[in-house]
């Protein structure tokens, strides 16, 4: 097989990621599962024809890759995806992790977003942040929360990714997409250069270090609705990761203004539904009086009671929201204690 058979079959199989590495046939995974497409393993002079073709199709020089050993990157194959890719080296050879990316923005009710994640995107101003792991869905809901916003709304969208992952096609809005090291520089460049660049919503793909995480609130805080992940697990982790980035001298100063921008944290992860599949479990958390004084007393800690106690404000608990998995019958018994936060708690409730 060659790389357009490897990424046809991924595609057409419904996978997630290919995997092509040296010593092992070339893989891809299905739900959790990893799935062998042929007996044959790879050999390093077969990944490293694959990959070069690879750089061929998305028509980009090999020069950061050999640079760093790692390197970004999204290719389009007409009629079939866009696929975002990742190669790096291991054990001296080449090798690379494809992910497959719908051309269309995936609908939000097959994939069981809430809709209370999606009517976000109502919101004029301040700063929302999905978080989870990697994997764990976070990019296409913000896709679905800018879709939304781009079939309603009469605005200027501009979204700073590495790579770009969705294309959005303009209905209502217009949409701006750069991509990291092909149209701008850095995310902190683009950020402060997309503040003239009149947007009304800004999708930025990740807050990766001190230097973007500035620069976001600063957007946010300048009246626009900003979009934005971190590769944290849940709304108390998410705030501290943003404090702690900050100089000691500076904490204060950061929990006011995590205060006056941040309307709501989104984490979600990826269960194991039953029957096959898999289903997203949510925690949501709004920024209200009793979370904004937890924020500014250093108490984040006390953040997961308020939002356990404050459903009325449209919040629920990552293990609330597992145990109504369960309830319906989407997931098993076990997987409802393996993924829960409080395993001992949930027990007590599936009792």
């Amino acid at each position: 097989m060659n790389l357009m058979d490897y990424v046809t079959t991924a595609t057409q199989r419904g996978a997630a990621d290919l995997f092509i590495l040296a010593g092992a046939p070339c893989c891809i995974r299905l739900g959790r599962e990893l799935m062998p497409l042929d007996d044959r393993k790879l050999m390093p002079d077969d990944t490293k024809a694959l990959i070069t073709e690879i750089y061929a199709l998305a028509n980009r020089e090999m020069d950061a890759y050999y640079r760093t050993w790692d390197d970004d990157f999204s290719f389009a194959v007409a009629g079939l995806a866009r696929f975002r890719v990742n190669t790096y080296r291991q054990r001296g050879s080449m090798a690379a992790v494809i992910r497959v990316v719908s051309f269309s923005i995936p609908d939000w009710k097959e994939l069981r977003i809430p809709e209370q994640v999606i009517e976000l995107s109502k919101l004029r101003s301040g700063m929302v942040l999905v978080t989870g792991t990697a994997d764990s869905g976070k990019s296409t809901t913000l896709a679905c929360i800018v879709d939304r916003i781009n079939r309603t709304r009469s605005c200027h969208i501009i979204t700073l990714e590495d790579p770009i992952e969705y294309l959005h096609r303009d209905h209502m809005s217009i949409v701006s997409q750069r991509e990291v090291a092909i149209d701008t520089a850095t995310f902190p460049t683009a950020l402060r250069a997309c503040l003239r660049q009149s947007p009304d919503v800004i999708q930025l793909g990740e807050m990766r270090d001190l230097e973007t995480i500035r620069a976001a609130m600063t957007a946010a805080e300048t009246g626009h609705l900003l979009l934005t992940t971190l590769h944290t697990r849940s709304a108390v982790s998410t705030i501290d990761r943003i404090v702690d980035t900050f100089p000691a001298e500076q904490q204060e100063q950061i929990r006011i203004q995590l205060c006056s921008v941040l309307h709501t944290v989104i984490s979600q992860q990826l269960l194991p539904k039953k029957g096959g599949g898999l289903v997203p479990a949510f925690e949501i958390m709004h920024m209200n009086k009793a979370v904004q004084s937890l924020i500014r007393d250093r108490k984040t800690h006390q953040v997961d009671n308020t939002i356990a106690t404050s459903a009325g404000e449209g919040m629920i608990s990552m293990d609330q929201y597992i145990l109504n998995l369960y309830l319906e019958g989407l997931i098993e018994r076990d997987t409802a204690i393996r993924f829960a936060r409080n395993k001992d708690q949930l027990l007590r409730k599936l009792l």
